[in-house]
């Protein structure tokens, strides 16, 4: 008793072991090494192959149920086979004494076969069984063995050289395995594949002979080759690996929910299409199970250990601009407010809010659009005059309540730019929020242990959820052809493109009924990455990762709607269903889903200077068809009429007819004005309506020209042929290279509503 407290048992503790990493089939993902450099993978008796316990038990120690710790007729036999043969022909140690021999000092184990290192390992094993029961000191054994290199213990063994776990054994891997610890250096059977078959072999006779294992089974044993691999630990999800072991620095085995298989494809993948992207560019992609927000593949950059491309960064979790990306839960938002239905009329055109003056991303412009397809087509004013309704702080907080936490400058807080990118977001929350498109709505934090806990929000309600996704499904894949291919057996994706200012981030993020995935590409460092955006670089990858996700009968079948989500009709300009007692008020008809047979009607102009968009009431003389206003110094017999106005802006994107249809008829000269007629006109001054343009001969400058817009005091808005390309205050000059040959639209546009057009030809 007093050398036992003079001398106590060196057990190993958690500060000295490593840990590993697994997926959810129990594969390791990545191993951490120990203080020493040591690859251990704890595994306990009963996780291991009973056909390697019979094994080691049989080959190493017949007696070790038995004894306690020490083996005195094995002391014997080897005693008295050293003193007739001069040499060690068997040992007499048990399996409790080579436990007591792992288990001591380093120097110590240099000199194992000196007596005084056989009089310590025989105090150390009735020590171990003094303190310990026998499945104890077996498992100290399964952890602590040496199997050659930096490698301990059974199971990072079997994963080292057999790539498989140790409770899978065959018997031929069991034998080997059981006869390794004894000369781990010599029997290692990546090097020394013949002297590992020997002493296998011997191991498989000694199990025979002892009838341990059928003569058949040993004989097919023997027919199995040493076929090993060379030792490298795995290193799979590095970055997850990481930051699991960082949350639980004290468990040496950490199971998470990724799929091993998954997982090798997609780094692959990963790695294969980015290896030809400029240097310092990076990746990420997550895959989650919409049904349990479990991941089951998480690649955090695109190659951990390279240096160029910052692969240690894991940027699934990293604070990014999320470019286009929030704005599906944005229109989500305003079906559930009520404010729009999916086919309603929004205006994309040059606009101003406040000193904020969006434009789309290629600058170009689409007039009148619905809500459906301006989502779609991912168009910026839309989005932003959407949100300006529905309020910045309002959005960030629902946001925020369903997960998706937004990271803002020193000082800033919500405003209309974030939905064009002007925030932080990082790829595992939006993939989060993307699931409740095919979760009723409902987002939730991805989880990365099976035992997380399930944080789940509402985000939407199932109905703006279905839409919302229903919109997005619609829209093709980039490239394809309609009823070119029979796309029945692929799954319907939700998907959306995102692409952050400068060409800092591209995101592509998409769900099917499924899966989740997101996919982020762009510099870690945050320097531009010119020419690489969504659609481009991130959303091929997307739908790469998509079909290779198993599929179930049934993926690609539309889902019918919820109860409370109908299709009916409604028309523009109004946005409300047709009215049969005024045909003339429906100018275009669509099919539009509506939410809780809420039918809103298109937005009412912000400028008060403008029509707003509706039905606009007056009287006409039943003779002459002109205007009648209250004060009329003539007897007229009157007539109600009424027009359908369509939005000031999207006039100069109006067809004639469109526009003479939403014009009021001219005021009868005897009746005093009503100021119906008030509005601006706008001409352009510096070029003719059909005008032919040529440089001067000789010249090889630039065709340049200097306009001006003439009857508003308003800013202009300049687009040639359609896209915006510059901007003038009131009836001041706009000058501007005209010098693409062939034939142009010039549009001067003031913010009043106001509007002119010219077109001309340029010559070669």
């Amino acid at each position: 008793m007093l050398l036992d407290l003079a001398f106590p048992l060196p057990l190993p503790t958690q500060r000295d072991a490593g840990a590993v990493v697994l997926s959810r089939d129990g594969t390791p993902l990545r191993a951490f090494a120990d203080r020493g450099g040591v690859w251990r993978y704890p595994v306990t008796v009963g996780q291991v192959s009973p056909l390697y316990l019979e094994a080691l038990l049989n080959y190493e120690d017949r007696w070790f149920w038995r004894h306690g710790g020490i083996n005195p007729f094995a002391l014997a036999r080897a005693g008295g086979q050293w003193l007739r043969h001069g040499r060690v022909v068997s040992g007499g140690s048990t399996l409790t004494m080579q436990v007591a021999r792992i288990l001591d000092m380093p120097a110590q184990r240099r000199h194992t076969r000196t007596p005084w290192a056989k009089a310590r390992q025989l105090a150390r094993a009735i020590q171990l069984e003094v303190h310990l029961d026998k499945h104890e000191i077996l498992a100290l054994y399964l952890n602590r063995a040496p199997f050659g290199g930096t490698i301990e213990g059974i199971e990072a063994a079997s994963w080292a050289y057999l790539g498989k776990p140790a409770a899978r054994l065959s018997h031929a891997e069991a034998a080997l395995l059981a006869v390794l610890p004894q000369s781990p250096s010599r029997l290692r059977p990546d090097r020394e594949a013949e002297r590992a078959r020997n002493a296998r072999d011997k191991v498989l006779a000694r199990m025979q002979t002892l009838g341990v294992w059928s003569v058949q089974d040993v004989r097919d044993a023997r027919m199995e080759p040493v076929v090993a691999r060379s030792l490298q630990p795995p290193r799979h999800a590095s970055l997850l690996a990481q930051r699991l072991r960082f949350a639980d620095p004290k468990s040496p085995r950490i199971a998470s929910t990724l799929d091993i298989d998954l997982q090798r494809t997609l780094e692959d993948r990963v790695a294969a299409y980015f290896s030809d992207l400029p240097e310092r560019t990076s990746a990420a992609l997550l895959v989650v199970d919409n049904a349990t927000l479990e991941a089951r593949a998480y690649v955090g950059s695109v190659e951990f250990a390279d240096k160029a491309r910052l692969g240690h960064v894991d940027m699934v979790k990293a604070w990014r601009s999320p470019g286009s990306t929030l704005k599906p839960f944005l229109y989500g938002l305003a079906l559930d407010d009520g404010l729009i239905h999916s086919e309603s009329l929004l205006v994309d055109a040059p606009q101003a809010f406040g000193d904020y003056r969006p434009g789309n991303f290629d600058m170009a412009f689409n007039g009148p659009i619905g809500a459906a397809e301006a989502l779609r087509l991912s168009l910026n004013v839309p989005a932003v005059d959407l949100l300006d309704r529905v309020g910045p702080s309002r959005f960030a907080a629902r946001l925020a309540n369903a997960g998706i936490d937004l990271k803002w400058p020193d000082g800033g807080k919500p405003n209309l730019a974030m939905i064009l990118g002007g925030t932080g977001a990082r790829l595992e929350d939006l993939v989060g929020a993307y699931a409740a498109l095919n979760r009723d709505g409902v987002a939730g934090r991805v989880r990365y242990r099976p035992g997380d806990a399930r944080v789940e929000r509402r985000l939407l309600s199932p109905g703006a959820a279905w839409i919302i996704r229903d919109t997005l499904e619609a829209n093709p894949r980039p490239g394809s052809i309609a009823d070119t291919f029979d796309a029945s057996g692929r799954p319907r994706v939700a998907w959306k493109t995102g692409t952050s200012y400068g060409f800092r981030d591209a995101w592509a993020l998409g769900s099917t009924r499924r899966y989740t995935v997101g996919v982020w590409v762009g510099r870690p460092d945050g320097t531009p990455l010119p020419g690489q955006y969504g659609v481009v670089t991130a959303l091929p990858l997307l739908f790469e990762v998509v079909d290779s996700l198993p599929a179930q009968r049934g993926d690609g079948a539309p889902r019918p709607p919820p109860g409370n989500v109908e299709q009916i009709d409604i028309c523009w300009p109004l946005g409300v269903p047709p009215d049969p007692q005024a045909p003339q008020l429906c100018r275009r008809k669509l099919k539009a889903w509506v939410l809780d047979d809420v039918v809103p009607p298109t937005f009412a102009e912000r400028d008060a200077r403008l029509w707003s968009a509706g039905r606009e009431r007056f009287e006409t003389d039943a003779r002459t068809g002109l205007r009648l206003s209250a004060d009329c110094a003539q007897p007229h017999a009157r007539r109600s009429n009424e027009i359908a106005r369509w939005p000031a802006l999207a006039s100069p994107w109006l067809s004639q007819e469109a526009r003479m249809a939403a014009r009021l008829p001219a005021l009868s000269p005897d009746c005093v004005g009503d100021g119906r007629d008030a509005s601006e006109e706008l001409r352009i001054e510096g070029i003719n309506d059909r005008a032919t343009l040529a440089r001067a001969s000789n010249s090889t400058a630039p065709l340049r020209l200097s306009v001006r817009a003439i009857g508003s005091e308003a800013r202009i808005r300049w687009l040639l042929d359609g896209r915006l390309i510059g901007e003038s205050a009131g009836a001041g000059s706009f000058l501007h290279d005209f010098g693409e040959p062939g034939a142009h639209t010039l549009t001067a546009l003031a913010d009043s509503g106001a509007w002119s057009r010219v077109e001309f030809q340029v010559l070669r």
